[in-house]
């Protein structure tokens, strides 16, 4: 197995220090608090990510009837996981987790456990490889069935937007139709300082993460029925709480016909 670099900071370590877990080191603790110093508002964008992925589970389950997921690009374990929101409302939901980095590997296996009614597994794949992704997660899911595709702040760490386009599609294309996509990640055009302070922290050589305008994010949407609202600032889909203020993180939810 890979070792684990404890010397650079890493994007999923920092981002489990922004929404308060333990699985981190000085050195992602030392570069997160120098983005929120910059940009205190990265912790509530890195928690209204995290809402909104809720939501969208929530939603999948109660209103699409879907009970499988594949969460690509899951990030350390921390509350309110896929499996936990999904399983709480449909106990027998099944669950494909897909990371490759070795931190998130050593916790996925002890953190990420199933209701006995259902399943929970993990593959240690990039994705940079969207058909292995499908094999193995076809040996836990019956991709003849309807299957959610997660894909959470992940494809900002994707250079190229028409690589990333096409990441998603040769996943899509792996699962059948009733199938739902879901994603959400950092846009430009809402908030200067947080555009201002990622394009800071790409310099620094951690793992950069690519901002991107929302017509670049709604073209991963693109043949699929969305889901209303459509593609939004995240706070402003379907919320729960009264005047939610748009932040620079935008998704959407949208089935494949």
């Amino acid at each position: 197995m890979t070792e684990i670099d404890t010397s650079v900071p890493h994007s999923a370590r920092i981002w489990n220090y922004w929404l308060g877990g333990k699985d981190n080191y000085p050195v992602d603790e030392a570069a997160g608090d120098a983005y929120t110093a910059v940009f205190p508002g990265i912790v509530t964008i890195a928690r209204s990510s995290r809402a909104f992925l809720g939501r969208s589970i929530r939603y999948l389950v109660q209103e699409a009837g879907i009970r499988q997921f594949l969460d690509v690009g899951t990030g350390l374990p921390t509350v309110d996981n896929t499996h936990e929101v999904a399983q709480r409302l449909a106990p027998e939901s099944r669950v494909v987790y897909v990371d490759n980095d070795p931190l998130v590997l050593a916790h996925a296996r002890a953190l990420l456990t199933s209701t006995p009614e259902g399943v929970t597994a993990y593959e240690d794949l990039s994705l940079y490889e969207p058909e292995r992704i499908i094999e193995a997660a076809g040996r836990t899911l019956d991709l003849t069935q309807p299957t959610a595709l997660i894909l959470s702040g992940i494809l900002g760490h994707v250079p190229d937007h028409a690589e990333a386009r096409d990441l998603v599609r040769r996943l899509l294309a792996g699962l059948p139709s009733g199938s739902y996509l879901c994603v959400n990640d950092g846009s430009r055009g809402t908030d200067p300082v947080y555009e201002e302070a990622q394009d800071a922290y790409n310099e620094t050589g951690a793992v950069p993460y690519f901002l991107r305008p929302v017509d670049q994010i709604e073209a991963y949407f693109e043949g699929l029925d969305l889901v209303e609202p459509g593609v939004v600032s995240v706070p402003l889909w379907r919320p729960e709480e009264e005047h939610p203020a748009p932040i620079g993180q935008h998704g959407g939810l949208a089935r494949k016909p």
